[in-house]
């Protein structure tokens, strides 16, 4: 069975080390910055996209009619059951 090697930045329980909490800790605000900076572009360009996909007016757009159904052929293409005085043939 295969152990994971152990970091000197977490404890036997895999929790954060007083260290890794200073190691990480001048990025923090940096990290929050960038982070909300994402988000807020992720929802600007969402926000943009439905208010652009709502002013879409299709009422000058024809609707095709139905397409035409093929005539109707009696037995073509029909999956019938083979009866057994065929098959003795």
């Amino acid at each position: 069975m295969a152990v994971l090697p152990r970091s000197s930045y977490y404890d036997k329980h895999y929790r954060q080390t007083a260290a890794l909490i200073r190691a990480r800790q001048p990025f923090l605000i940096k990290n929050i910055i960038t982070g909300t900076a994402i988000f807020g572009l992720v929802i600007s360009i969402y926000a943009y996209t439905i208010k652009a996909v709502s002013q879409d007016d299709f009422s000058d757009v024809p609707i095709p009619d139905a397409p035409a159904q093929p005539p109707h052929t009696p037995n073509a293409g029909v999956n019938r059951p083979v009866s057994a005085a065929v098959l003795n043939k």
